[in-house]
């Protein structure tokens, strides 16, 4: 059981928190055998995965010089899609509240799958335990599974061949998805979609990612200016719709361990 006496047990949030980490970390397979079929070698590949260590980037960088593209464009692809886990940070930060010394520690492992475990968690306890556990044995089986990919690349031959080019994508759309609860963010990844494999084939490879990341301003900038309409033709704007999606009253008494 849980500490307190409360919310989760932590038994549970060790058993969900590994079981996505060896899901995902599984997929560094995939990635050691991509990057291998793109021209890096095995250091390179091993150093994208400890120092970097965000899947979808990694794969992005990997796919794009696969498919002849510069490398600068395909680093700045690869940046871009990164950027998203300095926002994670910064509401991590505030639901672990972790010591300094072990802030530029934790850094390393703020991504998709430890932000997802931790912000399911009910109290702060477990999310520390989610995001720790999330973290160690993804980082662990990540770069383990990405060694025996780069290595095996060579006996496995062309990885086309055995659809393994598809396996970044993949992975990145399935752990997407689930994320997609609002009418607005399904509708900018359908846009982002549409951008990027509609201007695939007129564009370098590499620059699709780039322009398909305006999708998400452009959306808020129209969901902002229906917001100040409906805003508008609302008489005292009491009755207009709270189009930011944060409800009213969040703030969670003094000394309550409540994360959500």
């Amino acid at each position: 059981m849980a500490a307190d006496g409360t919310g989760k047990p932590d038994a549970a949030v060790v058993r969900d928190a590994l079981g996505v980490g060896v899901a995902v970390g599984l997929s560094g397979v995939a990635f050691g055998v991509t990057s291998a079929g793109s021209g890096l070698g095995l250091l390179q590949t091993c150093a994208l995965s400890l120092l970097v260590f965000t899947g979808a980037s990694q794969f992005a960088l990997v796919g794009a010089l696969a498919a002849g593209g510069n490398p600068l464009t395909a680093a700045a692809g690869a940046f871009f899609l990164g950027v998203r886990n300095a926002f994670y940070g910064l509401r991590l930060s505030q639901l672990l509240a972790l010591p300094r010394a072990v802030r530029p520690f934790a850094a390393q492992w703020v991504i998709d799958e430890t932000t997802a475990v931790t912000l399911a968690q009910p109290t702060r306890r477990a999310a520390r335990i989610g995001f720790t556990v999330t973290g160690l044995s993804l980082y662990l089986l990540w770069n383990l599974t990405t060694l025996l990919g780069a290595l095996g690349a060579k006996a496995i031959g062309d990885s086309d061949a055995w659809g393994l080019d598809a396996a970044g994508p993949a992975v990145f759309l399935a752990l997407l998805a689930p994320m997609l609860k609002t009418s607005t963010e399904r509708v900018v990844a359908g846009l982002a979609i549409l951008l990027g494999l509609g201007l695939l084939p007129v564009l370098p490879a590499g620059v699709p990612v780039l322009v398909a990341a305006l999708a998400a301003p452009a959306v808020l900038f129209a969901e902002g200016r229906r917001g100040g309409r409906t805003r508008q033709d609302a008489p005292d704007g009491s009755d207009a719709p709270n189009v930011s999606g944060i409800s009213d009253g969040l703030d969670v008494p003094d000394g309550s361990e409540e994360v959500r």
